[in-house]
């Protein structure tokens, strides 16, 4: 489940000239030039990050005023949305043949893609491995609230109207199976990646998920604008496609990915039943042609904010180094003896100003501790985090190690080799091997799983006791408060929410 618009994909998916000829990965670490459209796009993000915050708190009780903000920020970004060239239908009698075109030129458009793969064009997304984890870093605070814009629904569930759209919040869920869940999965794909630190983001990273966030809490007065998002929100994009593919060969799990693709299918999935939905709510009494405005305008803010393509654009080697280091400097800056000078300065010094990071790196360059360009076992910086003499080990997180590793390997860093762990049996970087690849190579071994280590029926969530507790009374309100609580965005992936959401799942199919 992706953002799209097919009159933005256009620009953001299709190869560039230079890169449909094979031109350099580093294209796409280029710095983005500051310009006013940039100014404007920080201006209309602007508390984002607090808003999503203060609404996933809330879960499923926002007050009014917080309501009141959410409304704001939706209407914020419906007036710049209308500003944007929107290819959906004008009717939504043309819906079916719109949405066949669209997956006829996704699928073509990936099929040119796979032919340029295998004449040995490189990748068209990622430059690198830190690329790639920079990438599930910047999309978090939206996959970390997948569904959310459906949850305000629940409310409503008796209505037979809503029910493939609950449907869908419900199977975005699992189904309660943690297995499926995609909250649960991305949770555990950034855990495995080192990946601990994606909360620390400028507003524009928040854009889409506190929209969605907002269309949850608003949802008595913006059903059509939740039909429309889900619609956009629900088709096959390009992006999805091509992400799943490079992470994959990259040797990173996909399966959070792959799973929207197999999900969100036309034929039957979240696809046909977001244009199932679309139809089957306009109103045979109210206004249609308003209604149908409203629905274009939910499916505008589907592509609001940072998309994926901006995100992996965005990226810049040098940069996420800086981030990396300046993420540390406040502990460093307290850490080191005096004994260290570089430049005339202490490392205590230097870390003092986090802003000061690029002086820092500069300096640390022209001693000699950091080799740019080289194997990364000739910098004296690396050998201080992985190595024999490793008297930084564990400083920094594997997400972090890796960007520095890439960073000191400069262009050798577009095999996407992981960065070597110290200790016996360390190894020479070698090129990654495919995640799916290497996963059924393993098939014989011991399935070992989290589920291993747990003793069956034991659970320390205290909100599991109370649940069944609660399903285990005769009063059907307290039931239902229990249950779209568990649900809510904070919590259905937990192993409370998990099994609520079974719950709810067992209703629903035998409704």
């Amino acid at each position: 489940m992706q953002n799209t618009r097919l009159a933005r994909r256009a620009i953001q998916e299709a190869p560039t000239p230079d890169l449909a000829a094979g031109a350099p990965l580093a294209l796409l670490t280029r710095r983005p030039t500051p310009d006013a459209a940039n100014e404007d796009s920080r201006a209309l993000a602007a508390g984002a990050r607090a808003l999503y915050d203060a609404l996933l708190q809330a879960n499923d009780r926002p007050d009014a005023a917080l309501r009141d903000q959410a409304r704001a920020f939706i209407e914020r970004w419906r007036t710049e949305m209308r500003t944007k060239p929107c290819d959906l239908p004008a009717a939504p009698d043309g819906l079916a043949a719109w949405q066949q075109a669209n997956l006829a030129s996704t699928g073509a458009a990936y099929q040119a893609y796979l032919a340029s793969r295998k004449a040995g064009a490189p990748r068209r997304y990622f430059s690198s491995r830190s690329h790639a984890l920079n990438f599930l870093r910047a999309v978090a605070p939206t996959k970390l609230v997948d569904g959310a814009w459906l949850y305000g629904l629940l409310h409503d569930a008796a209505n037979p109207h809503l029910n493939d759209l609950i449907l869908t919040y419900v199977e975005e869920l699992g189904d309660g199976d943690p297995d499926k869940n995609h909250v649960l999965l991305y949770r555990r794909l950034l855990d495995s990646m080192g990946i601990v630190d994606w909360a620390d983001q400028p507003d524009e990273s928040y854009v889409q998920g506190a929209l969605q966030l907002s269309l949850a809490a608003c949802t008595d007065a913006l059903l059509p604008e939740v039909i429309g998002f889900n619609l956009g929100y629900e088709q096959l994009p390009l992006h999805l496609l091509i992400t799943a593919y490079e992470l994959d060969e990259l040797g990173i799990d996909p399966t959070y990915f792959t799973l929207h693709v197999t999900v969100d299918n036309a034929a039957g999935g979240h696809a046909q039943r977001a244009l199932r939905a679309a139809v089957e709510n306009l109103p045979a009494l109210a206004d249609r042609e308003a209604f149908w405005t409203r629905v274009a305008d939910g499916y505008m803010l589907s592509n609001a904010g940072q998309g994926t393509t901006d995100a992996i654009a965005a990226f810049d080697r040098h940069e996420a180094l800086l981030q990396v280091l300046g993420g540390r400097a406040g502990e460093g800056s307290l850490a080191h003896s005096d004994y260290c000078r570089i430049e005339g300065r202490t490392v205590n010094q230097w870390l003092a100003d986090p802003a000061g990071m690029g002086d820092f790196v500069a300096a640390l360059e022209r001693k000699g501790w950091l080799v740019p360009g080289s194997d990364p076992a000739q910098s004296r910086f690396w050998a201080l985090l992985q190595g024999e003499h490793a008297s930084m080990f564990g400083v920094f997180g594997d997400y972090e190690l890796q960007v520095i590793y890439d960073w000191i390997r400069g262009n050798a860093a577009s095999d996407g080799a992981p960065f070597v762990r110290s200790g016996p049996g360390a190894r020479a970087p070698a090129p990654p091997r495919a995640f799916r690849h290497a996963r059924r190579a393993g098939r014989g071994a011991s399935a070992l799983s989290l589920t291993t280590l747990a003793e069956d029926g034991s659970t320390l969530d205290p909100d599991l006791a109370e649940l069944r507790e609660v399903l285990g009374s005769h009063d059907l309100a307290e039931h239902g408060a229990a249950l779209r609580r568990l649900l809510g965005p904070a919590m259905h992936w937990g192993t409370a929410g998990l099994e609520a959401t079974r719950h709810v799942a067992q209703m629903l199919r035998a409704a």
